[in-house]
């Protein structure tokens, strides 16, 4: 999942929980004592969302599908695509709610030095409503290809993504259901902040 779908799946929470949500790939370690508690929990929920999504058996017999050289990269470029299929599956009036929450806390909150250089890119050129379209999520995933070390393997997986696009999108419509029972958030269910 990437940060569309871990905003829709904490989005009961309060603004905090929901920020931590949206940073957490950014703060590395277990010890989150330097952030206020319910951003904290934010980041603790996201962890376990990927945690349930990284060992789903769905997403491995998927992953079993990517050309062998790129199985390694394939967890990302699958996250992206997840992103895309939501994109695409939220009525816009609930996605673009969603994604001005998310814009106005990451355009108004520090990052972590890690996400800092790429969250005002991320709202400026609108990537949550622009994962509906699947170019524009091919593009994405070859650009983070391009920041990791090496060759492009992710740019590489593109024409696995393009190829096995209706069984993805398949796989996402039986994955999704049981995500959202399992991993959303509801409302009210996280105290209120201080």
């Amino acid at each position: 999942m990437n940060f569309l779908a871990h905003g829709w799946l904490a989005r009961g929470g309060s603004d905090d929980f929901l920020y931590g949500n949206l940073i957490a790939d950014g703060v590395k370690g277990a010890d989150l004592s330097t952030w206020a508690p319910v951003v904290a929990a934010g980041i603790r929920h996201h962890r376990r969302v990927d945690a349930v999504i990284d060992t789903h058996p769905l997403l491995l017999a998927t992953r079993a599908r990517a050309p062998r050289d790129g199985r390694r990269f394939a967890g990302i470029a699958l996250d992206l695509m997840w992103d895309h299929c939501l994109a695409r599956r939220l009525a816009p009036a609930e996605r673009d709610a969603l994604v001005e929450r998310c814009y106005g806390l990451l355009a108004t909150r520090p990052a972590p030095a890690r996400l800092a250089g790429m969250m005002p890119v991320l709202v400026r050129q609108d990537w949550l409503r622009g994962y509906a379209d699947f170019a524009f999520t091919c593009r994405a995933v070859a650009g983070i290809g391009r920041r990791l070390r090496g060759p492009n393997r992710l740019a590489a997986l593109l024409p696995w993504l393009e190829r096995d696009y209706d069984r993805l999108v398949e796989t996402f419509e039986r994955l999704w259901p049981e995500l959202e029972a399992e991993l959303a958030v509801p409302p009210s269910s996280i105290p209120p902040q201080p």
